[in-house]
């Protein structure tokens, strides 16, 4: 085969006073990396806690520019069927397939003005690829990003629907990282949402950072969100 592929595995635990260090879920990945630049992001995420609990199957394309193409979203929430969405994303448009128990069958169409800067899929693999936006020519800096995504609530635990976000990204800069995976040269970068693009009934999205692989594929190594949350992701095997 031509294409280049990594796999790999993050592990989900929690940092709330009662479940300090407690695994409270994982995710399993892999990337293809095609010939032509294209690449394809497969994630398949557990969360145990908190109730109820969600298993999300993911398989996200985009092209040679890092620009999003198409991406399938399965959500099986509380062990029932949440809901499965298909999306195709065009210059100028974005469509979108989506059917589950609350919803029926819903078919849409998002035409889309001006630039974005992607589309969010919910699992952590994908949140450390949407990093790539920044232009890290400017150094540290923070700036407004816009994306698309399947669900605004903060577990992605919805039945798959269009739907626009603006967050903060920020570049804080570069550190060693040692993970259970191994020792990598990262890039720490932050999410807030200053806005509130990401809304429910626990208000806005706690501030999330991230340490990315310094390199083309930026992986995932290690992050954090506060807030409520009080949670803790580790990268905990790697083939490539």
């Amino acid at each position: 085969m031509q294409h280049r592929t990594i796999r790999g595995t993050i592990r989900y635990t929690s940092r709330k006073p009662e479940r300090v260090g407690q695994e409270r879920g994982r995710e399993h990945f892999t990337m293809t990396r095609h010939t032509d630049g294209k690449l394809t992001i497969r994630a398949q995420c557990e969360i145990e806690e908190p109730a109820p609990t969600v298993l999300r199957d993911i398989i996200y394309s985009l092209d040679e520019n890092d620009r999003p193409m198409d991406c399938h979203v399965r959500l099986t929430v509380g062990d029932k069927f949440m809901g499965t969405g298909w999306f195709r994303m065009s210059p100028g448009l974005i469509e979108c397939e989506s059917y589950g128990p609350s919803i029926g069958r819903v078919s849409q169409q998002m035409p889309v003005e001006g630039h974005y800067d992607g589309f969010g899929t919910h699992p952590i693999i994908g949140d450390a690829y949407l990093t790539r936006c920044l232009d890290l020519s400017r150094g540290p800096h923070k700036r407004e990003i816009r994306a698309f995504l399947p669900s605004v609530d903060h577990r992605g635990a919805t039945p798959p629907l269009i739907a626009e976000s603006r967050l903060y990204m920020e570049y804080v800069g570069e550190e060693t990282v040692t993970v259970t995976a191994g020792t990598f040269e990262c890039r720490h970068y932050r999410f807030s949402d200053e806005d509130g693009g990401m809304v429910n009934a626990n208000g806005a999205h706690p501030v999330y950072d991230v340490w990315v692989t310094k390199d083309e594929d930026s992986i995932f190594v290690q992050g954090g969100v506060g807030g409520y949350m009080m949670t803790w992701y580790e990268l905990v095997s790697l083939e490539r």
